[in-house]
């Protein structure tokens, strides 16, 4: 009974709110990675612990909303964004947050350190995956600007351009990652070959951030188009 009034309440005002204030939560849960990569470098396991239980509820607090959000989406009121769409963007930022989970767990699982020689590239990675969902977070909260535009004027250029910025984020993720991959590759006879197989891991799901978060962008690029 607590639930009905507040999620009435959202709807009350726009339909688009509540898929901010989910994405506000994404972005709030993905800060987090940053003490961790932190914690990583530094071999700390106690800034990595920390940082991983605030993924975790994060993560958790994006799932409960995000279950409530796609119950009470009105399925017969007019809306200026198909319900569809909206669903499937909802979808697409809570992957952000489980990517985040899942990197949190291989980390504190396996007690993860970094070789040195990968640190100076590892720092911009992490930091530019965290961009990009910033980005797409900027984007998302533009929505309430393009329903009252209707989808058109400058609006729609100023998104697109934002759009573009995060591509190009996404673009500077995917270089760094392959130089990472290139420094762990001259390094595989040093490590153990456990050691290697879930940095490569590590590598890849902390570059699906922002593939996730580039995502969303696009979706909202087709919804523009149309």
């Amino acid at each position: 009974m607590v639930a009905k009034p507040y999620m009435s309440g959202l709807f009350g005002t726009s339909p688009i709110s509540p898929l901010q204030q989910h994405m506000a939560v994404v972005y709030a849960c993905i800060q987090n990675l940053e003490p961790l990569f932190a914690g990583v470098i530094d071999a700390d396991m106690d800034k990595i612990e920390t940082a991983a239980k605030r993924i975790t509820r994060g993560e958790h607090e994006a799932d409960v909303m995000k279950k409530k959000l796609r119950h009470h989406l009105p399925k017969g009121l007019f809306m200026p964004v198909d319900r569809r769409d909206l669903l499937d963007v909802l979808l697409m930022q809570d992957s952000i947050a489980n990517q985040a989970k899942d990197i949190a767990s291989l980390i504190l699982g396996r007690k993860m350190t970094l070789p040195k020689e990968m640190h100076e590239l590892f720092i911009p990675y992490g930091q530019r995956c965290i961009d990009a969902v910033e980005q797409a977070s900027n984007i998302i909260h533009e929505l309430d600007e393009l329903v009252e535009t209707g989808f058109r004027g400058l609006e729609v250029d100023h998104v697109e351009e934002m759009i573009s910025k995060l591509d190009e984020i996404e673009s500077d993720t995917d270089k760094l990652q392959r130089q990472l991959r290139d420094v762990l590759f001259t390094l595989e006879d040093e490590l153990r070959a456990t050691d290697v197989m879930f940095t490569y891991r590590l590598i890849e799901w902390v570059g699906r951030v922002a593939d996730a978060a580039q995502k969303v962008g696009s979706r909202l690029q087709l919804m523009l188009a149309r």
